[in-house]
């Protein structure tokens, strides 16, 4: 986990396995091809690491897809995971407040760090003052460079955050 490496109210991330081997499958599995039903044991893999290393957040937020994403998708992987995850912690999931508000490149398709970050600069907001004065725990599938969180941190400190750690199932080294 780093510090400090986010904008000012964005904690740091925690990930609770390496992006590789079978996790690497299952997530791939529940995110390009529809078997959502890996949602609530990848969820509790997410519970446990949460029960044992705990940190400050009083609400789950999913990291959101953009609009023509989730419909040729047809669902968010991360709303998944915080839907189950809300479930196990008793933590109210709040998934329509951060958005996705222009669409960017897949991350995995971008080869730098900075290109990254770039591409999902200003892609997030918050349509409304639910976050506000709330400390939130950002639910993903996977960090890599972290670009993606901290964009997500950016619009929750616009929105009135007090603070956000990612919370993630892997972390890809």
């Amino acid at each position: 986990m780093q510090k400090g490496i986010f904008c000012d109210i964005f904690c740091g991330v925690l990930c609770s396995l390496g992006f590789d081997g079978l996790i690497r499958e299952a997530i791939h599995q529940l995110k390009y091809k529809n078997l959502r039903a890996l949602a609530k044991p990848l969820a509790k893999l997410l519970g446990d690491y949460l029960a044992t290393n705990p940190i400050a957040g009083e609400v789950l937020v999913p990291v959101p897809l953009h609009p023509k994403r989730l419909r040729e998708r047809g669902y968010n992987q991360s709303n998944l995971l915080a839907q189950e995850l809300g479930k196990l912690s008793n933590l109210p999931v709040i998934d329509n407040c951060l958005i996705r508000q222009r669409p960017a490149s897949p991350q995995t398709r971008t080869p730098t760090v900075a290109e990254r970050k770039s591409n999902v600069a200003d892609a997030f907001t918050c349509r409304d003052d639910r976050l506000k004065d709330k400390q939130v725990l950002l639910i993903d599938d996977v960090a890599t460079s972290g670009a993606t969180l901290d964009a997500c941190a950016v619009a929750l400190k616009a929105g009135g955050a007090i603070s956000a750690w990612g919370l993630t199932l892997a972390r890809e080294v």
